[in-house]
């Protein structure tokens, strides 16, 4: 199953630099945790501000609730999250409390 989720970034050249950076090689227990969540790929893009993630989990073990229930039991992502926070900013359609917001698929190819 894929997502495909939505973010920006700060407007500000130095800090969207150390967000890249941080991601060239994220922590070994960011990785764990989501690769432990079900999370089988993970690709993020970026067009000035705007982050494009595109996600691939596997639907049997894999849940919203479950990966935010275990995020916040986990000290090592919460530091993470709250360093990435310094970087990022909602997006003008996203609710009060959240981060990444999954998009509307409009269109694929494959059902023409």
């Amino acid at each position: 199953m894929r997502y495909a989720l939505a973010l920006d970034l700060v407007d500000d050249a130095q800090r969207i630099a150390d967000y890249e950076k941080a991601h060239e090689r994220i922590w070994p227990e960011v990785r764990d945790h989501l690769r432990a969540q079900g999370v089988r790929g993970m690709e993020i893009y970026r067009l000035g501000t705007r982050l494009f993630m595109v996600m691939e989990v596997d639907p049997a073990v894999y849940s919203a609730q479950a990966m935010a229930e275990a995020s916040l039991a986990n000290p090592h992502i919460q530091r993470w999250e709250t360093l990435m926070w310094t970087y990022q900013a909602p997006t003008p359609w996203t609710p009060d409390g959240e981060k990444w917001v999954e998009m509307k698929r409009i269109f694929d190819l494959s059902t023409q």
